[in-house]
Parts: C-alpha cells; sequence; structure tokens
C-alpha cells in the first residue's frame, strides 16, 4: 500500500508541479525564554548531556516552539543538552547525529526527516549503547528506544469529522472531497490519512460524498501545495471540501481559492493551530484545525530522556506497532483537540497563543465576536 501511495507523487499531478526547495518564512527563536539553536555539525560543542536534533526551518515550530520548551525542562532538571536543526539536510542530519555521538552525548531525541537517515542514526547510537527518543515522527524500521506523539491517525479522524459538520452547515448533501497530504517522507502523513480516510470512506461507500483528487505535497511545502492544488481545481472545479493536513497546506489551498472567489464557500481544514491557520479560521477561510500542544509533546520526551541520561528505565503504558518492521515501540500517546471558531477561545486561554499576536486588524472584529478580545 505504501509503494501506490509514493507512486501518485511521481505521477498524474505532481508532473506539472514545480518543486521548489525555499524557506517557509519563519523567524528564529526570540526573547529570553527561547533556546539557542545550532544549525549544523560545527556546532556541536557540548561533551555530554541530550542532543536533540530537529528536521527543519521551514517549520514554525521547530524553530520557535520545540526548542524553547525542550529547553525549559532540561534547565529545569539541570541536564545538559544541545538542540540542533538539520535545516531540511539528510546528511546533515546524520553528521550532527555522528558529531554529537562521538563527543560523548548519553541520549538522543530526534525528529526525523526521512526513514533512511534516521535510521542510519539510530543505528549508529545503539552500537554505543547510546538510547533514541523518536520525537513527533516514528522511524519506520529504525527500532528507537521510545516514541513521544500525539494520537496521529486521531488527528486525521478529527479533521474529517471537522470538515463533514462544515458541509453539513453549509448544507452540501454529496460534495466533491479533495485532499491535499502531507509530505510522503513522513510517516505521520501516512497516519493523518489513514485516520480521515477510515472518516471519508464511510461516506463514499454511503454515495454521500464523491472522492476528489488525492495528492501528497513533497516536504510539507506550501509553494508545492499551491501549484498541486491550483491543478486539482483546474481538474476538479466542483470541488466543495478540502481535506489538507495541516494549516500550511490549507493556507496554499485557500490562497487558490480566493483567486478562484471561492474563499469562504469551500470548507478547508487544517492542524497544528498556527497563527495563520487560526486566522483563517476567524476569517471565516478555514473550518478548523487541531490543536496539538508542543508544551505537553515537549515535556514527555524531556522526561523520558532526563530519565534515560539518569541510567533509569522509563515505563510507558502504551505501545505502537512499526509497520516495516513489526516492533512495538513504546509509545507515549498524547491526545490532540479539533479546534473550530466556536472554542477557538480556548487555544488563547490555555496559553498557547498570545491574543496580540493572534488578533491583528483583518480578524479584530471576528475575535470580539468570538471573545478572545473585548
Amino acid at each position: 500500500m505504501r509503494k501506490s501511495l509514493l507512486a501518485l507523487v511521481a505521477a498524474g499531478l505532481l508532473t506539472s508541479a514545480t518543486l521548489t526547495a525555499c524557506d517557509g518564512g519563519t523567524d528564529g527563536a526570540t526573547g529570553s525564554d527561547a533556546a539557542t539553536i545550532s544549525g549544523g555539525s560545527e556546532k556541536v560543542t557540548g561533551t555530554d548531556g541530550i542532543a536533540v536534533i530537529l528536521p527543519d526551518t521551514t517549520t514554525d515550530r521547530w524553530v520557535n516552539d520545540d526548542p524553547k520548551y525542550l529547553q525549559a525542562q532540561f534547565d529545569k532538571a539541570g541536564v545538559p543538552a544541545q538542540i540542533f536543526n538539520a535545516e531540511s539536510d539528510e546528511d546533515e542530519f546524520k553528521r550532527i547525529a555522528k558529531t554529537a555521538l562521538d563527543k560523548g552525548f548519553k541520549v538522543l531525541i530526534i525528529a526525523n526527516l526521512d526513514a533512511a537517515s534516521a535510521k542510519a542514526v539510530i543505528d549508529d547510537a545503539h552500537s554505543r549503547n547510546v538510547p533514541v527518543i523518536d520525537y513527533d515522527r516514528l522511524t519506520l524500521n529504525g527500532a528507537a528506544d521510545y516514541y513521544v506523539s500525539f494520537d496521529n491517525e486521531k488527528v486525521g479522524q478529527l479533521q474529517a469529522d471537522g470538515l463533514l459538520d462544515c458541509l453539513r452547515r453549509k448544507r452540501v448533501s454529496n460534495p466533491v472531497i479533495a485532499e491535499l497530504n502531507g509530505s510522503p517522507t513522513d510517516n505521520n502523513a501516512f497516519l493523518f490519512k489513514a485516520g480521515y480516510d477510515t472518516v471519508l470512506n464511510e461516506r463514499f461507500d454511503n454515495a454521500t460524498a464523491v472522492k476528489g483528487p488525492d495528492q501528497f505535497v513533497p516536504d510539507w511545502k506550501e509553494d508545492n501545495a499551491r501549484e498541486i492544488f491550483e491543478l486539482m481545481f483546474k481538474q476538479y472545479p466542483n470541488i466543495n471540501g478540502v481535506l489538507s493536513a495541516n494549516d500550511g497546506l490549507g493556507n496554499a489551498a485557500i490562497e487558490v481559492l480566493k483567486k478562484k472567489g471561492k474563499n469562504g464557500k469551500v470548507p478547508v481544514t487544517g492542524q497544528d493551530a498556527s497563527i495563520k491557520g487560526l486566522q483563517n479560521i476567524l476569517a471565516g477561510d478555514q473550518c478548523m484545525t487541531v490543536y496539538k500542544d508542543t508544551r505537553i509533546e515537549a515535556e514527555a520526551a524531556a522526561e523520558l530522556a532526563i530519565s534515560l541520561y539518569k541510567n533509569e528505565k522509563p515505563v510507558v503504558a502504551d505501545k505502537l506497532k512499526d509497520p516495516e518492521s513489526g516492533l512495538y515501540i513504546p509509545f507515549k500517546r498524547l491526545e490532540p483537540k479539533a479546534i473550530n471558531i466556536r472554542n477557538i477561545k480556548s487555544v488563547v486561554d490555555g496559553g498557547y497563543v498570545k491574543a496580540a499576536d493572534l488578533c491583528i486588524a483583518a480578524v479584530r472584529e471576528a475575535c470580539q465576536t468570538a471573545k478572545i478580545i473585548d
């Protein structure tokens, strides 16, 4: 099944898409509570502690959220740690890990770029008796010691349920639903898809919805998603629902819909409760998002890593079967939450985003209606 899904990326609509490699425009972490993020193997300065390797600088969370929350936990425990970013380079990902291991780091936390490079890192670490925690993304066939993430199939189910609810509210009885899936190198993209397809397939089987175009988006890049969705809409101008795997892909679809005069008329999903995604919900352009509190995820991963650093053996209740190796990986499972216009205030109340950052002039009135601001 995985091979057939990957084949879709190399065929069909993607053959006409120009795949770019530019950054997503995120700024570095700022403020007194920001962590120092090292950009490459030459920046490995420690000789002990916990090494964290994050995947890219094109996704806001890897720059502004996770480093800050992880570092706070390490500082609180008084445990030495250094946080790196591979900047979308699989070879650099491996070089950072090797350098950290050569210098004596005792635990690795990795959020992989792809299975091959991450497996090489895990194999190297295990050859030196260094434990590895897969963070947010499971490394297929990697045999990490622990996996910390949200229930990613449930994320997909929440997205499909949210989209169908928005379609019902718009009284669309036989929707044509397009899917903008995540990157084919990210196992989470397949888990999200498994979740939302489980829900949507029931509608398709009952002939109450129509299966529209369905594509994976390389590297989760909005530029790629925008070009893919342009082609989707050209081939299926009657699309009236978009299942987008995250807020960035959803924003790309919304930009295309705006050009067609369809924004606000076609429900679009998302994930991550990003500032832009939440603003799109307030503007009426996005149907929903999924809130995964990265503070909780970072705290869970840091707690495991700190215990391992202290030569303790953490006990995790759940296990997740690796579909490639068949191994069961101890899994710290976290619960996601669906966010729509009716409960959007909860994201601000929980401190995940600041009202001042969210409620820009374009959505100020909507913020007042949602009682986020006076």
